[in-house]
């Protein structure tokens, strides 16, 4: 007997489900994910990953009383299909669909809100002591994966479990992967845990002998898990969970439902700090994501049969530009080395690391330790290059400033993805400017097109002091054929005119052409300047369009609260109408993000006129 999701609804019991028809509802739930993924674009590999994994849990515990925490929130996909959200699915990442990740807001079985790694043991262990002193008897499980246990403030939660809450289930996805292949030795770890040859040898040879007992054998399941974990303690006693204060169970096959429901109803009824180590394929049932699961981690839309992109992609992006450049400059210089968070491909770095092993670090899901190790490497002389997304290198603030900034260190911190995206408020790097403005010695440089990002990281690299250059996803093409010379600290103007002065911040300045136009079409002649620096920024130059009685404007793919022209008003003490995010902008398409506060180049433009007829 087959079921499938279009037989699911709020009144289903997982548990008086069959095997069988358990199994038939995961291949289902991973053809719709597979399907609406190759639409919409989303994060596919982890999802296919942890579908078995998922709905065991969603099988043996109730999430309308018990809560599922999830580390980074990315893996969720199985979770959602099976909490009564397929409509808004199937609209996934969009505007009026669901969003990628764990939000309270959209679901009241979301326990927590997650975007970025690190914080589902953290925050599960914080919601267990609660429901310890509310005398709550509902369980914690926190899901934990993709590199995240490597992650600094997962192990600063481990080493807090044992003393916080007896009541807690850990579990670890193991699919020797974060966004790339995991690193670090904790990776190393695991893997041998799971490859223990005596340990292995011993599990098999009783399952094999169990198995081997005629009648009887196949009644012996439970026996057989419990020598398993008597086995398993005898082998692995004394190693790290279990110095922790954890008891270890595993590990365990996590697309084997039977194995999964099994163990998951025992350890329910246990007392006490529980890791259960599951053992995952990243990309599980589509072969492509299973051969490149660093290639459709995430995603936009693609065809199914040939896993390529149906969208199609700009000739120069600046993060192919990015790694072309450090590549570059390596060749001249061997102390350049470079560093990333996990983020290999995403950062272009991947044809670094192949030619520069030796000066390339990838540190896991760790942006603190990363940029610390830079200022390390500075201070010995070294050029270190740091490539993180925008929204990530917030985790890495403090480090920032006391580890690079306060001692004036040439760290260069490179900033993909800055401004918005689809994926919502925890991946919008649209804040961070913010934070740079208040930090000493450290200027930000943000390029409007390729060649100003090759020109400003050559200029970077010739400083003594910490620079981030900041640059978002995508379209890197020329905005104008030939840029003027890059002067430290000095603006360009790309269009001269006499009424308004618009600065635009990076990519922006294509925006700002565009309003440009559509004011000289009403009678109104607008001077475009690319900022080029936001810190320092062209003060004099300011300065004397606001003299000559132009208004002055400033557009950003950043908050206005914090950002360049609030910045810019406060330090020359002047009155600037500033464009940019008012809020954070939800999930979905970004120019529909635009168009509801009032950013598209006809908005921008009709605002502008107000304020001069006003």
């Amino acid at each position: 007997m087959s079921f499938t999701l279009d037989q699911l609804t709020s009144e289903t019991r997982l548990r008086d489900l069959s095997l069988d028809e358990l199994r038939e509802l995961a291949a289902d739930i991973r053809r719709e994910i597979l399907e609406t993924v190759a639409r919409q674009g989303g994060h596919l590999a982890s999802n296919l990953g942890t579908v078995e994994l998922e709905l065991a849990l969603h099988t043996v515990f109730d999430f309308h009383k018990d809560r599922l925490f999830f580390d980074t929130g990315h893996q969720c996909y199985t979770h959602k299909l099976l909490t009564g959200r397929r409509q808004t699915f199937q609209k996934l990442r969009a505007t009026d669909g669901c969003s990628g990740f764990p939000v309270r807001a959209e679901s009241s079985e979301d326990a927590f809100g997650a975007g970025h790694s690190g914080t589902a043991i953290s925050a599960a262990l914080g919601y267990a002591s609660a429901l310890d002193r509310q005398g709550d008897d509902g369980h914690v499980i926190a899901l934990v994966g993709d590199g995240a246990l490597g992650c600094g403030s997962s192990l600063e939660g481990l080493n807090n479990l044992s003393v916080t809450t007896k009541r807690f289930l850990l579990i670890l996805n193991d699919n020797k992967m974060s966004i790339a292949p995991n690193v670090g030795a904790i990776s190393r770890f695991l893997n041998h845990v799971i490859s223990a040859r005596s340990y292995n040898f011993i599990k098999g040879a009783c399952s094999d002998f169990i198995r081997g007992i005629p009648l009887v054998g196949p009644h012996l399941r439970e026996f057989a898990t419990r020598l398993d974990l008597a086995v398993k303690s005898l082998f692995l006693r004394g190693r790290m969970f279990s110095d922790l204060g954890l008891r270890y169970i595993g590990p365990v096959d996590g697309h084997d439902l039977d194995s999964l429901i099994t163990i998951l109803n025992r350890l329910k009824n246990l007392r006490g700090p529980i890791l259960l180590h599951t053992f995952t394929t990243k990309g599980r049932g589509y072969p492509l994501a299973e051969q490149n699961p660093s290639f459709f981690h995430g995603t936009g839309p693609f065809d199914l049969a040939t896993g390529k992109s149906t969208k199609a992609s700009p000739a120069v992006t600046f993060s192919q530009t990015f790694g072309d450049i450090v590549c570059e400059a390596r060749q001249k210089d061997s102390r350049i080395l470079a560093i990333t968070a996990g983020m290999v491909d995403g950062t272009g770095l991947k044809r670094f690391a192949k030619e520069y092993p030796e000066g390339f670090f990838d540190v896991g899901i760790a942006e603190g330790h990363g940029s610390c190790f830079a200022a390390g490497l500075a201070a010995a002389g070294m050029r270190p290059v740091v490539a993180i997304y925008a929204s990530f290198i917030q985790r890495a603030f403090d480090y920032v400033f006391h580890d690079a900034c306060l001692q004036n260190l040439p760290v260069v911190f490179c900033l993909d993805r800055a401004g918005a995206g689809v994926d919502g408020p925890t991946h919008h790097g649209i804040l961070d400017f913010a934070f740079w403005q208040a930090l000493p010695n450290l200027a930000v440089l943000q390029p409007s097109d390729a060649e100003e990002l090759r020109q400003m990281f050559q200029l970077a690299l010739q400083r003594e002091h910490p620079v981030v250059l900041r640059y978002p996803a995508g379209d890197a093409s020329n905005v104008v054929p030939n840029h003027a010379p890059l002067e430290w600290g000095k603006a360009e103007v790309l269009r001269e005119g006499t009424r308004v002065a618009l600065w635009a911040v990076g990519r922006e300045c294509v925006t700002a052409c565009k309003v440009a136009d559509c004011l000289a079409d009403a009678g109104i002649s607008v001077t475009v300047v690319n900022a080029r620096f936001t810190r320092p920024f062209d003060e004099a130059l300011m300065r004397r369009q606001a003299s000559s009685g132009m208004l002055l404007v400033t557009l950003e793919d950043h908050v206005v609260d914090g950002g360049f022209g609030a910045f810019a008003s406060a330090q020359l003490s002047l009155p600037i109408l500033k464009f940019g995010w008012r809020e954070l902008p939800s999930w979905g398409s970004v120019a529909a993000s635009r168009e509801k506060q009032g950013l598209l180049p006809e908005q921008i433009a009709h605002s502008i006129q107000e304020a001069l007829h006003g």
